[in-house]
């Protein structure tokens, strides 16, 4: 072979096996729909341009429009426990959401399990703990998703609830300056960042930061937070819970915490099980303005 036509297949080779250093990212539906609840794969917008986030949504039947539920998932400080966590689903959750009418995204953010890309929400070390500056960045994740899905025909501009998990929830706080008639409820499940300090339960890294963070992020609050935490937390337990809710309040936000009764072995992960949203029902109904189920009629 001679040597223009070797270097023409060696280019050719390379074209074909090189990273598409340039690809398009593509956001929208990336699979069809299947069983529960018409769940879908979805690639929605991320604060890192060159990704995009993978997220799952269920939606009830028929055309819409529908209210938005966006849940916002909890995280680790870990490196290795947070690439090595699976997509998360909190089916039970979609499941009491979907029967009420609501779409359900629920998107994974940057750092995590497939979505990779760098961990933008990193709080730093318990001596030099940013809270305020994680919960912002979380707050942007889940606003790119909520603003992407609100684009979409099937979902209604109006009335979203974002509905966070730990960290989750921690962005969530950062989120309610938001507009209240877009985002109309946050429901936070234990929120907070730093629990089990040292992998120590009841042990919270910096909280004095916590607490400050929270005022912070009250001064500008908009939206009505309902925060629910169940009495066998071991990460944000009822009392710090309560001291968190306060500082959020003293800085001008709303807060109505309500302690729910334990949960399985560790109440922190009751938003992800049955049993958990069961015990949550009534207080998820009233915090989502859900109307009251009618009376049944008298023969």
């Amino acid at each position: 072979m001679r040597l223009p036509d070797t270097l023409a297949v060696l280019f050719l080779l390379v074209l074909l096996t090189a990273s598409p250093v340039c690809a398009q990212v593509t956001f929208g539906p990336s699979g069809p729909e299947g069983e529960p609840l018409r769940r879908q794969e979805w690639r929605v917008p991320s604060p890192d341009t060159d990704i995009a986030a993978r997220a799952l949504l269920f939606r009830p039947v028929g055309a819409g429009p529908f209210r938005l539920a966006v849940i916002a998932h909890a995280s680790t400080q870990n490196v290795l426990r947070r690439t090595q966590m699976p997509q998360p689903e909190y089916r039970a959750l979609a499941a009491f959401l979907v029967a009420r009418g609501f779409a359900v995204l629920v998107p994974e953010r940057l750092g995590h399990g497939a979505t990779g890309g760098r961990y933008v929400e990193d709080q730093g070390g318990c001596d030099e703990a940013d809270y305020a500056r994680a919960g912002r960045a979380t707050a942007e994740e889940i606003s790119r998703a909520l603003d992407y899905l609100q684009k979409q025909d099937f979902i209604r501009k109006d009335a979203a609830a974002v509905i966070g998990h730990s960290a989750g929830d921690w962005g969530a706080l950062a989120l309610a300056n938001g507009d209240p008639k877009v985002i109309s409820a946050i429901i936070a499940f234990a929120p907070g960042r730093g629990g089990h300090a040292n992998d120590e339960p009841n042990k919270v890294c910096a909280p004095h930061t916590l607490l400050a963070a929270a005022a912070e992020f009250g001064k500008t609050a908009r939206i009505p937070v309902t925060s629910l935490v169940a009495a066998n937390d071991s990460y944000f337990a009822p009392a710090f819970s309560k001291a968190l809710a306060d500082a959020f309040r003293g800085g001008g936000g709303r807060d109505d915490l309500r302690t729910l009764p334990a949960v399985g072995s560790e109440g922190h992960w009751m938003i992800e099980t049955e049993a958990g949203v069961q015990a949550a029902g009534s207080e998820l109904a009233r915090a989502l303005n859900l109307p009251k189920p009618a009376a049944p009629r008298k023969p």
